[in-house]
């Protein structure tokens, strides 16, 4: 990739073993540089051309702990509550609540199918932003589930992996027909509680 120049990169896909390798931490120092510079603005504008609610580093092939998360009048995802572009290197999420809910989640990486996965309601996150400085913060009620999945890409886990029943797997045509109505009313009440 060319310094300066933004690519939409292409989304491996399941299968592929990039997305199985657990990413390696990125070297503070080299967080301003321009190679993870790219990087960032590479993830960022896949994500965007996507329609994601987030993407790692691992689903574009490289094999560095940085992803992206924003939601902001998603197609895919309209019931999701915004999140503001947020770029985290090296993240660490950790839930500080026990209680879970289970979430009904899509990715990009594995294209058509949605499944029930079982989320942190509560978490805290720590990282470095795109800058290099330390950031740390809470994420509460739909968004946790959407920063725990990202996470899970660095780790080299997908939500296949974490389905709560497999009988949850349904394609995108299905879960709209089927398990939206219930779905969203589950997680109207998560809304409603955390405002996130």
């Amino acid at each position: 990739m060319q310094h300066g120049r933004v690519t939409v990169r292409p989304i491996l896909h399941v299968g592929d073993p990039d997305l199985r390798r657990p990413a390696d931490v990125v070297e503070p120092s080299l967080v301003t540089g321009a190679e993870v510079q790219g990087v960032i603005d590479d993830l960022v504008a896949t994500m965007r051309a996507a329609h994601g609610a987030g993407l790692a580093a691992p689903q574009i092939g490289v094999g560095l702990r940085i992803c992206v998360i924003e939601v902001d009048h998603n197609p895919r995802y309209p019931y999701k509550p915004p999140i503001p572009l947020t770029v985290l290197v090296n993240p660490v999420v950790t839930a500080t609540s026990d209680e879970l809910f289970e979430n009904n989640e899509g990715c990009l990486s594995v294209p058509g199918l949605r499944g029930g996965v079982a989320r942190h309601t509560e978490v805290r996150v720590t990282a470095l932003d795109r800058r290099g400085e330390a950031v740390e913060f809470p994420v509460c009620g739909l968004s946790a589930g959407t920063f725990q999945h990202e996470r899970d890409h660095l780790d080299g886990v997908l939500f296949l992996d974490r389905l709560i029943d497999p009988a949850s797997l349904a394609t995108w045509d299905n879960f709209e027909r089927f398990q939206r109505p219930e779905y969203l009313e589950r997680v109207a009440a998560l809304i409603e509680r955390y405002g996130q």
